[in-house]
């Protein structure tokens, strides 16, 4: 009898690649059994195709309380409990909640923010560049980039970003226990609802305010509706960016080849298909898209019965040879936009307009900034958000 493997999955010798046990998976486009922290057994969703398949399919659900919902980890089951947001649920709940939030997140308002997101960047790489070497590229630009758009974008302060950066990293920490993480939780919904109050009384030109004026004035949402809103938008609109800045950024400088065409070229296609390329080459959602069948499902030759968890790899999907040739390259002229770093259906990203820009103005502006940019320390030095369910480095020492 074959032994059920762990989820998640050691990575290889080569820190960019997904787990060489999950590429073995996917050889075989395998859908498999997995165990996982509580000691339940998810079944693993591996190649392109099952994993879009999975994704768009009406009858799993990403209801995080329904029972089979294979959770990261005690800390994570825990905060859902306590602060549950519309990706974790299911339509018409999540697409009502979903809608109010889209005309902030389209495409023509997010380019609008470009030349902002310029000065941000410009700014930091000023500050960085008159500072001691080395720096710490994640503290000293990766975080702060997405960090000061989101602050500006849903009107928080960035004088807080000290405790909220903190916060998020425990919140999306394996390590965090369901008993460290109920008062953290509970102190940083109590942060954002005073923020949440205070658009009430003096409402400004920003999202939060929007939230309250247009949505909990007509009773479209509640307060609390409204902070679990705000919690989700402040930890992912900065924790993914910020990871894929630093984690994107040493993979280039591993493969100059593509950094140098990328510091060169004056292309904004080449540019932004740089940034797709990137997100799928490291897919930093490296935990998996978590899901629970509401029936019996056929996939990838196997049935998953109603109420058995699902997790959808996307990483390694993201390296299936049938949909990106020789997946294992880092090729910025790849077209790659079909990537599922995003998610697929109804759940994809809402932010992902606004980390395509974000993501654009800083590889087309960093590298060329600094051309000489260049790593502080040996690769296998570098500490890697392996304890993280994003994927990325804890710190990057650089020079230049």
């Amino acid at each position: 009898m074959t032994e059920t493997p762990t989820y998640p999955m050691p990575r290889g010798r080569c820190p960019f690649d997904p787990p060489p046990a999950l590429a073995r998976i996917q050889e075989n486009q395998a859908v498999t059994r997995v165990r996982i922290w509580d000691g339940s057994t998810p079944w693993v969703v591996s190649g392109y195709d099952n994993a879009r398949a999975v994704l768009a399919d009406p009858r799993v659900s990403a209801d995080s309380l329904l029972p089979g919902y294979p959770s990261p980890s005690a800390g994570v089951a825990a905060g859902r409990q306590k602060s549950r947001s519309f990706i974790n649920m299911d339509d018409p709940e999540h697409a009502a909640q979903r809608r109010m939030l889209t005309p902030s997140f389209m495409v023509k308002k997010m380019e609008a923010l470009r030349p902002r997101i310029q000065e941000i960047v410009d700014g930091l790489i000023d500050d960085m560049l008159a500072g001691p070497k080395p720096a710490d590229l994640v503290q000293a630009f990766a975080l702060p980039v997405p960090s000061l758009v989101i602050c500006e974008l849903l009107g928080v302060s960035y004088e807080d970003h000290d405790y909220f950066q903190d916060v998020s990293r425990k919140l999306i920490s394996r390590d965090t226990t369901a008993e460290e993480l109920a008062p953290l939780m509970d102190d940083f919904l109590a942060f954002l609802g005073k923020h949440v109050d205070s658009k009430a009384d003096n409402p400004g030109d920003d999202l939060i305010s929007s939230l309250v004026v247009d949505q909990m004035s007509s009773g479209a949402l509640t307060r609390d509706e409204i902070v679990h809103m705000a919690r989700l938008l402040l930890v992912a609109g900065h924790e993914t960016t910020a990871n894929m800045i630093a984690l994107g950024t040493l993979a280039l400088l591993e493969h100059p080849d593509q950094l140098a065409a990328l510091r060169d070229t004056d292309d904004p296609k080449l540019v932004a298909g740089a940034v797709e390329e990137l997100l799928r080459y490291l897919t930093i959602t490296h935990s998996g898209r978590r899901r629970v069948a509401l029936e019996d499902i056929e996939v990838g030759g196997r049935t998953i019965r109603a109420g058995e968890g699902i997790i959808v790899a996307s990483d390694i999907a993201n390296r299936d040879a049938t949909a990106f040739p020789e997946p294992d390259s880092l090729d910025i002229t790849r077209k790659a936009r079909h990537h599922l770093a995003f998610g697929y259906g109804v759940h994809q990203c809402l932010g992902q307009p606004l980390a395509r820009v974000e993501l654009q103005v800083v590889y087309s502006t960093l590298y060329r900034r600094i051309p000489t940019l260049a790593l502080a320390e040996p690769l296998d030095q570098v500490k890697f958000k392996h304890d993280m369910l994003v994927y990325g480095v804890h710190e990057l020492a650089v020079t230049w």
